[in-house]
């Protein structure tokens, strides 16, 4: 178990495409933010590379270098050769610990007998899956946003009786809930263009692409080949619930404007006696609810 005062918060990777210049500002920017584990690299889409590996790197080079533990994140979604090949400099980094969003990073880790992030895109649902990846090298596990309180609740227990015990955990506390992936674009069908002639035009929406129901009402916010919900969680008043529960590691997902402030929001809330109210909205999925809720976005002055 951990309590509120050993709980860490970390930088989850960039969900969305950012130009070069504006992405290296943000994480610069954000070596002063008291943050503990920072997430770098591209998990969404291949064919954004304003950042490759090498500028990926060397960021990460700097901000271990500004005392923030570094995890490399990996692709959600492997469909090319040359993709395997961008995970596998991921994984023999030789300095960092890698976070595994697919089998294949998790196969390549195990090779090499290196520890590793299970990332929310493992698709784990059982202690059983779980005890085997922890054999493998997990570490650390970020479960789904479909894995609420009960399942994790559940999952401890069984691993207990089995004469195991849970890895360490990090849930995502702060941003859209990332809903699914497909190896088709979104973003491009959306815009009525075809994949492979995309044009990058992801890199027009910072904080996706908001679609609305034929009511007229925000329904989903579309992210290149991921989808996600339309509100941002918030999970800060459900601190003690998530300490209780084992949790170890606040994630707060990027977002253009106001990070700083969430950064403060929730250092503040792992420092107060009481938890905060809410930034953004309520979050039901932790409680096996829909995430959908009615508390609105947050408003902050600047990054």
């Amino acid at each position: 178990m951990h309590g509120i005062e050993s709980m860490k918060l970390s930088l989850g990777p960039l969900q969305y495409f950012w130009p070069r210049e504006r992405t290296l500002a943000f994480y610069r920017e954000a070596m002063d933010w008291p943050l503990d584990i920072v997430y770098l690299g591209e998990t969404v889409c291949s064919k954004r590379r304003e950042l490759r590996f090498k500028d990926w790197l060397a960021l990460a080079n700097e901000m271990a270098d500004a005392g923030k533990e570094v995890v490399l994140s990996t692709l959600a979604l492997i469909e090319a050769e040359s993709e395997l090949g961008t995970l596998s400099r991921q994984v023999e980094n030789g300095r960092f610990l890698v976070e595994a969003n697919d089998m294949s990073a998790v196969q390549l880790c195990r090779e090499k007998r290196l520890p590793f992030v299970g990332g929310p895109t493992l698709n784990v649902y059982n202690h059983r899956a779980l005890a085997m990846l922890v054999e493998d090298g997990l570490r650390r596990w970020v479960p789904g946003v479909e894995q609420g309180r009960e399942l994790l609740e559940g999952m401890r227990t069984a691993l207990e009786a089995d004469g195991g015990a849970m890895p360490e955990l990090e849930v995502m506390a702060w941003g859209r809930l990332p809903l699914a992936y497909s190896a088709r674009c979104f973003t491009a069908r959306a815009l009525d263009i075809p994949k492979d002639e995309c044009g990058f035009r992801c890199i027009e929406y910072p904080d996706g692409l908001p679609l609305k129901t034929r009511e007229d009402e925000p329904f989903l916010t579309i992210n290149g080949i991921q989808v996600q919900g339309t509100e941002v969680i918030d999970m800060a008043p459900q601190r003690d619930e998530l300490a209780a529960c084992g949790v170890g590691i606040l994630r707060l997902y990027p977002q253009t404007e106001g990070m700083a402030g969430v950064v403060d929001h929730f250092r503040r809330m792992l420092e107060s006696p009481v938890p905060p109210p809410p930034l953004g909205a309520r979050n039901g999925y932790w409680y096996g609810r829909p995430g959908k809720a009615s508390l609105s976005m947050p408003e902050f002055g600047g990054r």
